[in-house]
């Protein structure tokens, strides 16, 4: 957690920096830039050294998608910048990595941030920064690996309608994969506390609140993540005509409903986290009333066992007087003392039996 917040303070700007000032992580990756540019019956999947050489995609080929992995190399960055024309505010928010999804409308483009689970990487999430114009998609990522292969072998296998699309269409299919791929992380989190219900009640550990307040700080940072796309895709749906078209906003309003569904799974979640601490609470008191109960009876057993063997370790001398313990000089006097004991432990622990005090 230290190292995670160090970082993200590197990544913010100095403050009174002027507007459009790049926070360079000097630890990210330095950008990897791939073109995929299509049309209905072709395409080409390959790699690109300099970001002047896009120019000749964008105009050879109807949708063109520009991916760059890594945010580690100002010039870089400033070069696509200016092939493509983005706003310097844009641009900044692209390296700042703690945005929250939303979409900004500009001259050219629409700016979109997404947030990407990433279950194999330290953080929860990763920021996807999204442009889209008329004939473009450019997206750019923190670093390799992403949820987008399905989209790629959608377009590299030729379907109609990927292929058919304009870059909207791509757009949407971007951020559809990256909702959908919240799903298994909240199915997992569904099992874990599917397990940990069974374990609360069955046999509690030292380490079950531990994994309790895990899933519950996982889930936090889900909600984090998930609740802005709503807005961010409630705003693609009423004010981005000049970019996206009525087919592809249909597609947005099931993309839309998705998120949706994702926000009542978190909350849904984070009350069974609240219900199994609660349950966990009950059942380590109940526990612990059952054990007080046992050392109460037997102590309340042992109070009167107690007085008896008390009372005849007493130093009386039956020979001054009748009344003096003449148990003491009695043959029978030791198993008497015994049995009376035995008698009276009985006794009391039907006693509460009956009473229903070992239910």
């Amino acid at each position: 957690m230290t190292r995670r917040r160090s970082k993200e303070r590197r990544r913010r700007g100095l403050p009174g920096a002027p507007p459009g000032t790049l926070a360079i992580d000097p630890d990210a990756p330095k950008p990897e830039i791939r073109v995929i540019a299509f049309g209905p019956e072709a395409f080409v999947d390959e790699p690109v050294a300099q970001a002047e050489d896009l120019a000749s995609y964008l105009e050879a080929w109807p949708v063109t998608w520009i991916n760059v992995d890594g945010l580690g190399d100002e010039a870089t960055l400033r070069e696509l910048a200016g092939v493509f024309e983005l706003h310097r505010l844009a641009l900044e928010d692209v390296v700042s990595l703690g945005q929250r999804a939303k979409v900004e409308p500009y001259e050219n483009c629409l700016f979109v941030v997404v947030r990407m689970p990433t279950p194999e990487q330290d953080e929860d999430t990763e920021q996807v920064s999204l442009f889209f114009g008329k004939k473009f998609l450019l997206t750019f990522q923190e670093r390799r690996g992403d949820c987008f292969d399905g989209v790629r072998a959608r377009i590299l296998q030729g379907r109609q309608v990927m292929r058919s699309s304009g870059p909207d269409y791509l757009a949407y299919a971007l951020i559809d994969a990256v909702v959908d791929a919240y799903f298994p992380e909240l199915e997992k989190i569904r099992e874990q506390l599917d397990q940990l219900d069974d374990e609360v009640l069955g046999n509690p550990q030292k380490n079950t609140v531990s994994k309790i307040h895990e899933i519950k700080h996982h889930l936090q940072a889900l909600r984090r993540a998930i609740g802005p796309h709503r807005e961010a895709i409630n705003s693609l749906l009423r004010e981005s005509a000049d970019f996206v078209t009525a087919e592809t906003s249909l597609h947005l309003r099931d993309c839309y409903d998705h998120m949706i569904r994702l926000t009542e799974r978190v909350e849904i979640y984070r009350e069974q986290c609240a219900d199994l601490m609660s349950t966990y609470l009950t059942v380590v008191s109940n526990r612990m009333n059952e054990v007080m109960k046992v050392l109460t009876i037997i102590a309340t057993i042992f109070i009167p066992l107690g007085f008896i063997a008390g009372l005849y370790g007493m130093n009386f001398d039956p020979g001054v007087s009748r009344l003096n313990m003449p148990e003491l000089a009695w043959a029978w006097g030791y198993p008497y003392a015994l049995g009376l004991m035995a008698a009276l432990a009985g006794g009391m622990l039907w006693f509460f039996k009956r009473k229903g005090w070992f239910d």
